[in-house]
């Protein structure tokens, strides 16, 4: 998917944000709310998310050039680290505004329109994100998917205002307003600590899931005969591309074109198993001793071909 086709949940997610965001501090006028208000706070930090995940996602489209030979889809965990440190800020200042009303309570007024408004601004948010995450999980954005899931946690933190406005406004107890404040605080420190780590393993070349590295195995498995081999099968991701390399073992009396023809079908049926994967191939003569001790990962490595002779 191009950029202009990313660009639009990103800026239905921007413009998303300056509405909820609107919407919120309105409602926390109304009412005084400090969780309508820690609701708001993080609605500042959506619109500062979507805006940074715009620009990132056009950068990570930019072809590649003499100083990034392998592209710039990395930056897209640059980003989802951004999301997560930002999601972590505004678990704090929900906390610091909860803890400061717990020492300062006082009534609320005005329930019933402040929280119609915080409804119809978590309705907003829930249906973009939605379409974020299928965007970001279809076309493996992790711009996409970090903006959708940070708006979730909007959408969670919404509800768990409502819910405890509801409360409020039954009971009478301002005292859980504040105490609600603290729990939704905890609970969108799970969506940031996802999102960081997953930016991390994306920074430091994490091999891809196991399902995805069985798929390839078993597709290179099925190619596999006598005097055949594969090792130091390597597998990364960088934003939307997903990278696949390995020593491919042939016969030394193979002409060059006899290996080049096998090469390109063990890189069809990889690209197969593993659709929009970039396929990098060594060949290696399967009699060279040397080939068998040639990378650290053969340590590691299970067993990769049916025959190894």
């Amino acid at each position: 998917m191009s950029f202009s086709e990313r660009r639009v949940p990103v800026l239905l997610s921007i413009l998303a944000a300056l509405v909820t965001l609107g919407m919120k501090l309105a409602a926390y006028y109304l009412t005084d709310s400090v969780s309508l208000l820690s609701d708001a706070a993080e609605s500042i930090v959506n619109l500062l998310a979507a805006v940074a995940a715009f620009l990132f996602l056009w950068y990570s489209v930019q072809p590649v050039d003499a100083s990034h030979t392998y592209g710039h889809q990395k930056i897209e965990f640059f980003s989802s680290g951004i999301e997560g440190m930002l999601i972590l800020v505004a678990a704090a200042g929900i906390a610091w505004h909860a803890v400061e009303r717990l020492l300062h309570p006082h009534d609320l007024v005005q329930l019933e329109l402040g929280t119609c408004l915080s409804i119809g601004a978590a309705l907003i948010n829930f249906f973009v994100a939605r379409m974020l995450i299928r965007v970001g999980r279809r076309t493996n954005s992790i711009i996409l998917e970090a903006d959708g899931q940070h708006l979730m946690t909007d959408v969670w933190t919404s509800f768990g205002v409502v819910i405890g406005l509801a409360l409020v406004y039954l009971t009478g107890w301002s005292i859980l307003d504040p105490l609600l404040a603290l729990l939704v605080a905890s609970n969108i420190v799970w969506t940031a600590w996802d999102l960081l780590a997953r930016s991390f393993h994306g920074l430091m070349d994490h091999a891809l899931p196991e399902a995805e590295q069985l798929a390839v195995r078993v597709a290179l498995n099925a190619l596999m005969r006598p005097g055949l081999h594969y090792h130091a099968l390597r597998t990364r991701q960088a934003g939307a591309r997903k990278f696949v390399d390995f020593h491919l073992l042939v016969p030394g009396e193979w002409t060059v074109k006899e290996a080049h023809d096998f090469t390109e079908r063990v890189e069809d049926v990889v690209k197969q198993a593993l659709p929009g994967a970039e396929v990098t191939v060594h060949i290696e003569p399967i009699e060279a001793a040397a080939a068998w001790n040639d990378s650290e990962l053969l340590k590691v490595e299970q067993p990769a071909g049916p025959d190894k002779s």
